[in-house]
């Protein structure tokens, strides 16, 4: 079947259930609640046979620089026809019209394909996931670790927004609650110098964002997630960051794909990788 002959349009809110779906047959761990993040703040594009969603690409804007591009699900049957080549046009010709740059987060086997788009390498990352509760592995004691608070949320939006390159306290304010035994912070000198999030998935607990100022204040946020945190735990750990790396590999973490971070004409993140240590998801950035 041809593209035009599929309905067209965005995805509603009584399509929930298509969409969620798409997500179980690929077997990822978006749930309900992320797929209203995109509702909300972004745009889901659909295809439509005899009315049901049969494939979706979604967007999201961040303050009016840059847009993910993510959530490119196919159903089994209609993949193969170039359906996701035409939802990813899609969404460049909407990002063209707004002026916003396009990003998103490639497997390997998506990365040639969005190569032929204009897309360029910036940095990778890799999916790590938690199989089995394992010892957490001490840290340096001298950092004091808090739970985040309405007090301090404000500052740590401030924060993120300086390291993430823009404003996107509208998602973090989703994410918040949805994991609250990995929510904390660490404050130095009357400023934020780290902090951690994550949400509940669909077949594991993911966590991120992890932002902080080094590596010593990311492991502690680290280590007093794990203490609590139930397996399977997901992170979506940032490349060179070595002695964070080995912390998580000693507590357990293995290796189950890379992804490469990607913008459309242009190599340089928006962000400041350096204090960058885990992306919220290849979903949302």
């Amino acid at each position: 079947m041809a593209v035009s002959d599929f309905q067209t349009g965005n995805l509603r809110a009584e399509e929930l259930g298509d969409a969620d779906a798409l997500v179980r047959e690929v077997g990822w761990n978006q749930t309900e609640a992320d797929w209203r993040i995109f509702l909300d703040f972004g745009t889901v594009h659909a295809l439509r046979d005899k009315g049901k969603v049969i494939a979706t690409a979604a967007v999201l804007p961040y303050s009016g620089k840059f847009a993910w591009i993510s959530m490119v699900l196919i159903a089994g049957y209609y993949r193969r026809q170039g359906l996701g080549t035409k939802l990813m046009q899609r969404c460049l010709d909407d990002l063209a019209a707004k002026g916003l740059v396009p990003v998103l987060d490639a497997t390997p086997a998506g990365r040639d394909v969005y190569v032929s788009f204009g897309f360029q390498e910036s940095f990778g990352y890799k999916r790590l996931l938690l199989s089995d509760r394992k010892v957490v592995p001490a840290v340096e004691s001298n950092i004091a670790v808090e739970a985040i608070s309405d007090s301090a949320w404000a500052d740590l939006c401030a924060y993120d927004a300086t390291i993430f390159g823009a404003d996107r306290s509208n998602v973090l304010s989703r994410l918040r609650g949805r994991l609250p035994e990995a929510e904390f912070c660490v404050w130095r000198g009357g400023h934020i110098a780290g902090f951690l999030m994550g949400r509940m998935g669909r077949r594991a607990a993911q966590l991120g964002p992890l932002v902080a100022e080094n590596e010593d204040i990311a492991r502690a946020l680290l280590a007093q997630a794990l203490e609590t945190v139930s397996a399977p735990v997901y992170i979506d750990f940032i490349d060179d960051k070595p002695l964070t790396a080995r912390f998580l590999a000693t507590a357990g973490f293995a290796a189950e794909r890379p992804l490469t971070r990607m913008l459309l004409k242009r190599n340089v993140a928006f962000q400041d990788v350096s204090q960058s240590y885990a992306v919220a998801g290849p979903e949302f950035g």
